[in-house]
């Protein structure tokens, strides 16, 4: 192995990883104020709200995907104008869409709510959640964009500081507009949504202050750029968008299913331990990209078939190890939002096991993912993202409790993973066998 290897999958996996870790905090701390202030309907709410926050971090990771690889390639091939000009792009997609979400969701919050999966419980609480997170999406989409963008100039750590600094207020304001205030649900969403202002206050300066090759500048508008970035971008939204995906999939079903709020709220908190464990190999797979993209654009082969494995010996360990921690300790985990709903903690321990059951093979999906992203090798990484998120989700999620038990509902997600396991090395070992050649345009 080369020696510099380990090295730069710390500066760059590591501080993505942490960033977007602590990033998740705003979810978790939403539902461990939500469950022990407000109770398990206003769980319920907020879990069905979960898909929208999923798109919209989803479409911001597209932008943030695409434009990192033409920023990445043009930078290690000092092509600076070529870099700014993809940036300056990127940016003015990201807020055309965020201003477009905003609007339109807002002028169909009614439907939107109903089609999630809302209840006539919990209608109510899920239009004020919802309608506050679409007025603030913008924001959300660009500090993503901001800190991929920074990152893949050179400065990981910065990046870190900013999504860091942006989830750590939001407990401040959860606990400020949820106690002292008395704001209920719209205080949760609330303190949600003002955490991306914060982390673009602290990233803007980078580019405003030209601290590195990235800056403001004015540049002809190229549509094909946009096409371009969302092209490149678009496996990474199938990625993101898992999360969202299973979730809308999971609580229609269990709607189905007849069990009611308590299925909701106990998916909910499934959904908080999902996030950690995806969170862990989604900021180490998003770190890695500018590594990939710089060894492509500079021709450095062998750089590449180091880290790639590297990268798969240290998201192996780390599934392993997560798994291990879910059978042991989850119940601990649990408890942090239940608030004495002894009922509500049963439910959700009982079934943790089987839900995370093959979740060692979602980081190798995730790092195969990304690293054919960076790599410019769309149609592997589309592949396997649309069958671990889109294809067969719905078929063991749908199908297999309708043959086999409701309780095999439990195991349909790790079973989609662990059936994508096996395309996935196949179209591993392809690459391997005939990497592709990056074209200068």
């Amino acid at each position: 192995m080369r020696k510099d290897i380990p090295g730069q999958f710390c500066r760059y996996a590591l501080p993505q990883m942490l960033g977007l870790l602590f990033n998740s905090v705003y979810f978790i701390v939403d539902g461990m104020f939500i469950g022990n202030r407000l109770g398990r309907d206003a769980m319920a709410a907020a879990g069905v709200a979960v898909p929208i926050l999923e798109l919209l971090i989803a479409l911001s990771m597209a932008i943030t995907a695409g434009s990192g690889v033409l920023v990445s390639v043009a930078l290690s091939q000092k092509r600076h104008d070529n870099a700014n000009t993809g940036m300056m792009h990127a940016i003015s997609a990201a807020i055309l869409l965020g201003v477009f979400i905003a609007v339109m969701g807002n002028l169909f919050l009614n439907p939107l709510s109903e089609a999630l999966g809302s209840t006539s419980a919990i209608h109510q609480e899920v239009k004020a959640y919802l309608s506050i997170i679409l007025c603030f999406s913008p924001f959300m989409l660009l500090s993503f964009l901001l800190g991929g963008l920074v990152r893949n100039d050179g400065q990981p750590l910065h990046a870190m500081i900013a999504l860091t600094v942006g989830s750590l207020s939001n407990i401040f304001l959860d606990w400020l507009f949820m106690y002292p205030l008395n704001m209920g649900i719209s205080g949760a969403a609330l303190a949600t949504a003002l955490g991306p202002i914060l982390s673009d206050a602290i990233l803007l300066p980078h580019f405003l202050l030209k601290r590195g090759s990235l800056h403001f500048s004015r540049c002809p508008i190229k549509p094909r750029l946009w096409s371009e970035i969302f092209a490149l971008g678009l496996p990474a939204f199938v990625m993101e968008f898992t999360i969202g995906m299973i979730t809308f999939i999971t609580n229609l079903s269990i709607h189905h299913l007849g069990m009611g709020e308590i299925g909701l709220a106990a998916y909910l908190l499934i959904g908080y331990l999902m996030l950690i464990i995806l969170t862990l190999f989604l900021g180490m797979a998003e770190g890695l990209q500018p590594v990939f993209s710089f060894m492509k654009g500079s021709g450095d082969q062998e750089g590449i078939r180091a880290m790639r494995r590297f990268s798969l010996t240290v998201f192996v360990s780390i599934g392993i190890a997560c798994y291990s921690l879910v059978y042991f300790f989850s119940p601990v985990f649990y408890g942090l939002f239940t608030a004495g709903d002894q009922a509500l903690l049963n439910f959700t321990a009982s079934h943790s096991r089987a839900y995370f059951s093959g979740f060692v093979f979602a980081g190798i999906h995730i790092l195969l993912i990304s690293y054919w992203q960076a790599t410019m090798d769309t149609r592997k990484a589309m592949l396997v993202a649309l069958l671990r998120s889109i294809l067969l989700p719905p078929i063991f999620v749908l199908l297999i409790p309708a043959l086999l038990g409701t309780g095999w509902f439990w195991y349909g997600h790790s079973l989609a993973e662990t059936t994508t396991v096996f395309p996935a090395i196949v179209l591993m070992y392809r690459s391997l066998r005939h990497p592709r050649e990056y074209r200068r345009t």
